[in-house]
């Protein structure tokens, strides 16, 4: 019960544990912010702290971090990949989800979409005939010439309308 919850904080310092009674001396405002769920309250706990990193929160031990899809703009032809840490590298990052099987779910119902290429970097600039994917109409199989790049280009930007929940 968030409003126990905030309640234990307001006492007489006395009755607090000597890191709230700190805490507590610094407080001049309460912000809260309302969810949907549960789940939805995690991720943005988690996100604000890693954000903010508040001085009196907790720390995380287990060290675990939301999967975010990741389209690769540095890359000639981007592709979409699933990521554990967000970086500002010009890649444009989508998430997080709350677990990595929706995650999966949305990036297959993405390739069923978009054609982006799926391969690594490394059979990507090995490539001198097209994959399966391209057969099967899963890929424009931009590694062997076959897609022109501003399309392919202008087809990314459509799938990160489509994440951004624009599209």
């Amino acid at each position: 019960s968030l409003r126990q919850r905030v309640r234990s904080y307001f006492q007489p310092e006395s009755r607090l544990a000597p890191k709230t009674a700190a805490q507590m001396r610094v407080v001049d405002e309460l912000e809260w912010i309302v969810v949907s769920s549960a789940a939805e309250a995690l991720v943005l706990e988690c996100n604000l702290i890693k954000e903010y990193n508040p001085k009196y929160n907790i720390l995380l031990r287990d060290d675990k971090h939301y999967p975010y899809l990741c389209l690769t703009m540095r890359e000639e032809y981007p592709r979409l990949i699933m990521v554990r840490s967000v970086k500002n590298d010009g890649n444009r990052y989508f998430g997080p989800y709350v677990s990595s099987g929706a995650m999966k779910l949305t990036q297959k119902l993405l390739s069923d979409i978009f054609p982006l290429r799926s391969c690594s970097n490394q059979s990507f600039s090995r490539k001198h005939r097209p994959c399966l994917n391209f057969h099967i109409g899963r890929c424009l199989a931009p590694c062997t010439g076959k897609v022109d790049r501003e399309k392919y280009r202008e087809m990314c930007e459509q799938v990160a309308l489509f994440l951004e929940g624009k599209s």
